[in-house]
């Protein structure tokens, strides 16, 4: 009898547990959908969703003033990307500089951090530009501002570290992002990043087009380029059909004449920027005896026929902006090439940009963010590559400067990387990379030459390669 009894009230006790942890369960607030949580965001819009195995993908728009200074004074739509792997994990924040790509990919420091990352299209370039565009309002620290409030907006819901990156441009862009907002980050990786300090001095570049690579690529090089120029009457016959074939017209920079020898001169410029060593074996090795289309060939291979078009001018008319009132352009010679070939030598920025849109340059801008670089850096990683011409006025640390670094790969182009690093610069990278987003491991923090990216490469989204452009552009 009272083994029934016991048997009894323990049926009792189980059966008010099970329905107390079953009303506890049901009490229990369900988990907030990372869509919705991004969309409760004020000023937040979906434009889409779309998928990608282990992750959430949205293009999203985000309302920003035209001028942060005076927010009161219009808005306009800015157009950012979520890559969604984990609130809990860190997030890297990316800009190229330009706009933004609608297709998932994944920056080398998240691959490393196995984390989320931001993707931010840069102000003015379509469709994140004010209508009408009062251009004044792009520069630098506006640019930086919009950085700061999409970072305001989202530490919310993303409560890890941050690491800002970017390349070329993009990696000006972080550097200017950290000066502006040194407290936002936890660490900034910037790849191949200019710094033209002085715009008005830049024998840097000459020395180094001196002796980049080889003296035979050098010469080949440069033999295929003076011969475009030597040719130009029979190629701009070539250009002015290949123009009419395509509806091109050269309104903003004046001339096809002024178009073409633009191309040309960019050439060799071109092929450093985007090719390696290795490459040389398809540039024409006698030139003076190349067919025409030989020498069209490469140059438009290398330098594109279509760049300083009104059409391919066009999309980039905010860097040309921001180059002829703010970051500089590089300004070069050319000793191979007899004064009576060229016409107009290096074109100032000035040339690619709509003369309805004002421009004054800025000159304490770069010596500005030079300064703080040298003397406040702290956790900042600069990646240079060898043989690229935008590194040859690279930033430097000086004193003040705290847990930041300099590396240049060897043998790399523009699209230089953590990867492509001699062994132990890479990891040390690697090491503080991880260490500034949270995530080093208790071997790594011992051992850093230990250090690996915590996520596998995935091809389809891990960008590796430099991304081509047709015109001279970091």
């Amino acid at each position: 009898m009272r083994k029934a009894l016991r048997w009894l009230l323990a049926l009792v006790v189980l059966i008010g547990t099970v329905s107390t942890a079953g009303a506890a369960t049901a009490a229990e607030p369900k988990a907030v959908d990372i869509k919705d949580r991004l969309l409760s965001i004020p000023g937040m819009s979906l434009i889409e969703e779309k998928p990608y195995t282990g992750y959430r993908f949205f293009v999203l728009n985000y309302t920003q003033p035209v001028d942060h200074r005076h927010p009161s004074k219009g808005t306009f739509q800015q157009r950012i990307t979520v890559l969604h792997k984990d609130a809990d994990r860190p997030t890297v924040f990316y800009t190229g500089g330009y706009n933004v790509s609608t297709t998932p990919s994944r920056r080398e420091p998240t691959q490393i951090v196995d984390g989320n990352q931001i993707s931010m299209e840069y102000r003015y370039f379509t469709p994140s530009r004010p209508a009408p565009a009062d251009w004044s309002k792009l520069d630098i620290w506006q640019a930086a501002s919009d950085q700061h409030r999409i970072f305001q907006a989202l530490k919310p819901v993303y409560s890890e570290n941050w690491i800002s990156t970017g390349g070329s441009k993009g990696g000006m862009t972080a550097t200017y992002y950290e000066r502006f907002y040194p407290r936002d980050m936890d660490g900034v990786v910037a790849y191949v990043a200019p710094n033209d300090v002085v715009n008005k001095e830049d024998s840097a570049y000459d020395r180094f087009f001196a002796r980049v690579g080889t003296e035979e690529c050098r010469d080949k090089l440069n033999g295929v380029q003076r011969e475009a120029l030597v040719r130009r009457a029979p190629l701009e016959k070539k250009y002015a059909a290949y123009a009419a074939d395509n509806g091109y017209t050269f309104d903003t920079i004046g001339s096809l004449d002024r178009a073409y020898e633009a191309v040309v001169l960019d050439y060799v410029w071109g092929f450093w920027q985007y090719s390696t060593l290795a490459d040389c074996a398809d540039i024409p090795a006698d030139a003076e005896n190349a067919t025409d289309e030989a020498i069209w060939d490469s140059v438009d291979t290398i330098s594109g026929f279509s760049a300083y078009t009104d059409q391919g001018l066009e999309t980039y008319t905010p860097y040309y902006y921001q180059a002829g009132t703010q970051l500089g352009a590089p300004t070069i010679h050319f000793p191979h090439i007899e004064k009576k070939y060229v016409r107009y030598g290096y074109q100032p920025p000035r040339n690619f940009v709509p003369r309805s849109i004002p421009m004054k340059f800025e000159p304490s801008a770069m010596r500005d963010v030079d300064s703080w670089v040298r003397h406040n850096a702290h956790q900042m990683l600069f990646v240079y590559g060898q043989n690229d011409p935008w590194g040859a006025e690279p930033f430097r640390l000086g004193h003040g400067a705290r847990d930041s670094y300099v590396f240049t790969a060897p043998g790399m182009n523009h699209g230089a990387n953590v990867a492509g690093l001699v062994a132990d610069q890479k990891a040390k990278a690697t090491a503080r990379i991880l260490d500034w987003a949270g995530v080093a491991p208790a071997e790594i923090q011992d051992d850093p030459t230990a250090a690996r990216p915590l996520a596998a490469f995935d091809a389809k989204l891990d960008k590796r390669d430099v991304e081509r452009e047709t015109a001279l552009r970091p």
